[in-house]
């Protein structure tokens, strides 16, 4: 987080700066198989966030002492593009962050891809943050979700992530760039749906008890609209090639 010595106003007349309510998303946009090579892709544009995923595999684990003779394993890269932001300008190779947001997210996949049924092999994952405005962790994990379901690997659930911070005494969904670093705490989480399984939770900040049953209930709200536009995105896909045939 940003000093808050020039903390600007982050809520006014009772709403934030982008003038959304406090349990409210930025809009979403998903596009599913957008690269031709991958063996899955999407595109997302969460608020002013720009990401590409893709997905490459199975094939075999390199380097060959690395593999896993009783599943496959995942390889994920995280990283922003130097044009992506004003703080990343510049700035080439991976940073602590990229290489901990990259652990974390392998880590999400690694509970819900079906891993077994491909021994000895490697499952590669690419993030690229080509528009940041806050939340990148969790519009990666979202995009990364929609590219591995259409690479046609097995996944128990379509996993979504989002961030919930405290701005004073409110909690509020979603942060961008300015709230994620004036902002009191910030929570991002990925969950998976079917069960409400919490695959990822970090925090930067402080909640009571009750602040974090609230904050859970706000993602689980979000994931709900989350979810479904993953599910229209991979739609699409199969609506896309049953138009092509009709049109034959």
């Amino acid at each position: 987080m940003a000093s808050k010595a020039n903390k600007p106003e982050l809520i006014v007349n009772g709403k934030r700066l982008d003038g959304r309510d406090f349990n409210q998303l930025r809009p979403i946009k998903i596009e599913a198989n957008v690269l031709k090579n991958a063996t899955g892709s999407a595109y997302l544009e969460w608020g002013n966030n720009k990401v590409l995923a893709a997905v490459y595999g199975p094939v075999e684990a390199q380097p060959k002492h690395m593999a896993d003779p009783s599943k496959a394993i995942i390889k994920c890269r995280y990283s922003m593009a130097p044009f992506s932001s004003l703080s990343e300008h510049n700035r080439s190779g991976p940073n602590r962050r990229a290489t901990e947001i990259s652990k974390v997210t392998k880590e999400v996949f690694e509970k819900v891809l079906m891993l077994n049924e491909f021994p000895g092999s490697q499952i590669n994952i690419f993030i690229e943050i080509l528009q940041s405005d806050g939340g990148t962790r969790a519009a990666g994990i979202t995009a990364a979700s929609v590219a591995l379901a259409s690479s046609g690997l097995h996944m128990r659930d379509l996993v979504y992530a989002v961030s919930v911070g405290k701005i004073g005494e409110h909690l509020v969904l979603d942060l961008d760039m300015i709230e994620d670093n004036y902002s009191d705490s910030d929570m991002p989480m990925a969950i998976s749906p079917r069960n409400g399984e919490v695959l990822l939770l970090q925090m930067d900040g402080e909640y009571t008890k009750d602040e974090l049953e609230r904050a859970f209930k706000m993602a689980a709200d979000a994931g709900k609209e989350i979810g479904n536009v993953q599910r229209n995105a991979l739609k699409s896909i199969y609506e896309n090639i049953d138009s092509k045939y009709k049109g034959e």
